[in-house]
């Protein structure tokens, strides 16, 4: 049937990236369409899922991402290809992943040489305008902006030894975060509900 398909998972290979594109529960999904699912072995491990749980699913494990990229017609990932991805992927083959084409020329000219098809997860809208896919990363950006500010405020990595709360007789912090966007807003709510005083 020509209206099927191979879907790739492969392991992210972009350092500190820990994501999987695919939950098992989602294979069954697409299995039951009649597609077939490939997934790298150990892509799952950083996210706490065995490659056993996926073949318990319906999908098959490939050795490496080589023979994941050969055999797929759509490879679903999370982040951007680096260049070694680059080389593997085939004229016409659909990639779906977080692109940020606009942020980084040099990507988008090494891949419209592979004459494959992007699917960028930040560009997709529903029928009202709204980003789907973005808008969930983009609320944890947010909130993990505060976070990881938190933690450069303390004398250990090199910060002035603040609380963003503040404690009995000293002051809380004040946060200003610029743009008010859902990353700007996340991060307001969160250094908010931490005591912070927050301008956006």
């Amino acid at each position: 049937n020509p209206n099927l398909m191979i879907i790739g998972v492969p392991k992210e290979i972009k350092p500190d990236e820990k994501r999987v594109s695919v939950l098992p529960h989602l294979v069954k999904t697409i299995v039951n369409l009649g597609h077939e699912v490939i997934v790298q072995k150990g892509a799952g491990t950083g996210s706490g899922v065995n490659d056993s749980s996926y073949v318990s699913e319906g999908a098959s494990i490939a050795k490496n991402i080589e023979e994941v990229y050969k055999r797929s017609d759509i490879i679903v990932k999370v982040k951007e290809p680096l260049d070694s991805e680059l080389s593997l992927i085939r004229k016409s083959q659909i990639i779906f992943t977080y692109f940020h084409f606009a942020a980084d020329a040099k990507l988008t000219k090494k891949f419209l040489k592979t004459n494959a098809i992007a699917i960028a997860y930040e560009t997709v809208e529903n029928s009202d305008g709204s980003l789907p896919l973005l808008t969930p990363m983009s609320e944890i950006a947010g909130r993990m902006a505060i976070q990881n500010g938190a933690k450069y405020l303390e004398g250990t990595f090199g910060g002035k030894g603040k609380l963003l709360s503040g404690v009995p007789g000293v002051e809380p912090s004040t946060v200003t975060i610029i743009g008010g966007g859902v990353v700007g807003l996340n991060a307001a709510k969160l250094a908010a509900g931490l005591g912070a005083k927050v301008n956006v």
